[in-house]
C-alpha cells in the first residue's frame, strides 16, 4: 500500500513538472524567442 502511494505521488509531480516546462516554453515562444535565441547564440 505504501508502494502505491509513493508512485501516486511521483506521478503527480512528474505531471506538476512537466506541466511547468510546458507553460514556460510556450510564454517563451510567444513573448521572447527571438531574444532567447540570440542568447543561445552568443552564448
Amino acid at each position: 500500500m505504501d508502494d502505491s502511494a509513493q508512485k501516486s505521488c511521483w506521478g503527480v509531480t512528474l505531471k506538476a513538472v512537466i506541466g511547468f516546462a510546458v507553460v514556460i516554453a510556450a510564454v517563451w515562444l510567444i513573448g521572447g524567442g527571438e531574444s532567447g535565441a540570440m542568447l543561445a547564440a552568443a552564448g
